[in-house]
This record gives C-alpha cells, structure tokens and sequence, in this order.
C-alpha cells in the first residue's frame, strides 16, 4: 500500500459520538443498490422529515450525547434543500468542532445549494461520483455524464466546506482496466482531498443480482485496487482504510466510528445504532417507519447485545481494513 505523509488513522477520539441520518429518496435507484431507498415515494418527503424530527426528538429528551459526527446518508440527501437540511440539524445537539458529512448525487450540486448547506453547518461533502468513463457510467446505471460529475466536484470544490470527497466504484460489467485507470486520474486530477473507491458487490434481491452476467470478476477487481491504489498515492492521498484514501487530517472521523466500535446513533428508516455494546435497526420501510413514530411508538425493529468475544472478533475483523491495524 501506498504511504503519504504522517497520518495513520482515521481522526476522532475515543469520546466521540456519531448521529447517523437516513434519506431514503432517490430521484432515481441503481440496479446494484440494497439499501433502503425508493424512487417513486417522493410524496412521502415532508411527512418522512417531520417523523425524522419527532424521532430525533424523542432521544434528545432521553439524553443523546452531543455529536462529535453527523452523517447524512441514502438514498439522495442532497435532495433536500438547505433549509430542510438546516431544520434537521437544528434538533440534533453538536459539538463545536462537528463534523456534518451529506451524501450527494453530482446531479443535485449547484454553487446555491452548497452555499445553503454550508450556512447550516455542513462541514464536509461526499460526492457519488462512481465513474469518470460513459460506458462505465451506463453499466453502473447512473443518469449523469462525467462532464456533470467534474463540474460538481468543482462545484464543491470552490463552495468553502472543510473537507470533500469523491466516491468511486470498480468492478462494473464491460469497465476495462484503461477505463478504470481514466476515472481514477481523472478524479486525482480534480485534487479531491478524500477519495473513497469500492469494488461492485452483488447484493441478494437487486436488479444487478438477477443478471449474473454482469457480475464483477475478482482477478479483475484484484488489479484495479491496485490501479487506484498507485494512482491516488502518486497524488499525494494515503490509504487509511482499505477502500478510502486522504490527505492528512481529511480521513472520515465519522466512519472512523464504525471502524473503531464507536457509539452513534441512527436515525430514520433502516438506520442502524450502536451504545456501549448494543447494536440495533430500525424498521426498513418507509410506510412502517411513518406509522410508528407517528403514533408514538419507537421504530426500531430489533436490538442485539454483544458478548466479549463477538466484539472480540469484529474488533479484529475491522482493524484488518486499517493501516493502523
């Protein structure tokens, strides 16, 4: 693996507290997606914020630690405007030095929309990127072209937030190695200080699932980690994690959380939690998800204790992704 600068480990500290934030709308779903996202309930947004905001409420109240992390994920959550964005914020009790990560779609990105973001407290931008080659693009069954995905990063990249990222996949059905290299130097040349890349997966129930003909090739994914690996190196971004590259002092400090067994909580359809040992998840639909808390019941579908040795293990399971072990 390539080595830059000093830097070792995801930033955070062992006190630090996490809000994660589910946005299940999408104006459109890929084929390889799993996750709880829809793109034909878009008449369910307001009713879907307001529950959003009960449930955040409701462990205010209880005694939720003020968050050191917040991140915002889907689904598509730069679909909301910044003032929807700026109304959920505002319900969740941060730290001064917070850090506020959205999910956004290249799409979406407009110099306006940043700069209402960032006046509401986003502090950082992970931008879906996933191919910088059109055929890769089409494979992947993403609507926009590379020409809209630069000029989002460079959106992004002139709007002021402390940190950016572009996210990346490989592994797409007819990407050659020559295509794949393209997208990474193309991404490089956009100087993100953060680049996530992960291999195309196979998830049971989607589109990509009941086609195996497009499914990834290992060897092939093999040979591109190492593509990505060499060229994000040479342009000055260390691996810390086995799919995340940055500059110094730009690692993820909320996904350093999950890589280090920290405690967040989630919030909103098919979010997942965990506190000192706990591990639960709501429940995945949105219509369920509206009914309970609308009636005042907790969304959560399910909780988990974990023994020593279980946490024993996945401690030794997440250190193996981690330069610093």
């Amino acid at each position: 693996m390539g080595v830059v600068g000093a830097s070792s480990e995801p930033a955070g500290h062992v006190d630090e507290f996490g809000v994660y934030l589910h946005i299940p709308f999408c104006a459109h779903r890929c084929d390889y997606c799993a996750f709880a996202t829809w793109d034909d309930r878009p008449h369910l947004l307001e009713p879907y914020l307001a529950a959003l905001g009960r449930e955040i409420d409701v462990a205010v109240a209880a005694g939720l630690p003020p968050a050191t992390t917040v991140f915002l994920g889907g689904g598509t959550p730069s679909l909301l405007t910044g003032a929807q964005l700026g109304a959920l914020l505002a319900r969740v009790p941060l730290a001064a030095d917070a850090e506020v990560t959205v999910e956004a779609n290249p799409e979406t990105i407009t110099a306006q929309r940043c700069a209402g973001y960032l006046s509401v407290g986003v502090t950082r931008m992970s931008l879906g990127v996933q191919a910088l080659v059109p055929a890769t693009l089409v494979s992947l069954g993403r609507r926009h072209d590379p020409a809209v995905a630069v000029d989002a990063a460079r959106i992004v990249a002139a709007a002021g937030f402390a940190s950016w990222n572009l996210d990346l996949i490989y592994g797409a059905a007819g990407e050659s190695l020559d295509d794949w290299r393209r997208t990474v130097e193309a991404a490089a040349a956009l100087a993100p200080p953060h680049v996530s890349a992960y291999a195309l997966t196979v998830e049971r129930g989607t589109p990509l699932a009941a086609a195996p003909e497009r499914h990834p090739d290992d060897d092939d994914q093999a040979d591109k980690y190492v593509v990505v690996d060499d060229v994000l190196t040479d342009a000055g971004l260390g691996w810390y994690e086995i799919s995340n590259w940055a500059r110094p002092g730009h690692e993820c400090r909320h996904n350093g959380l999950y890589w280090r067994q920290g405690d967040y909580a989630g919030f909103g359809c098919g979010a997942h939690g965990h506190r000192r040992g706990r591990r639960s998840w709501n429940v995945r639909s949105i219509e369920r998800y509206l009914a309970a808390v609308e009636a005042g019941r907790s969304p959560e579908a399910g909780a988990e204790e974990l023994d020593d040795e279980t946490r024993a293990i996945e401690a030794l399971q997440l250190a193996l992704r981690l330069r610093a072990g």
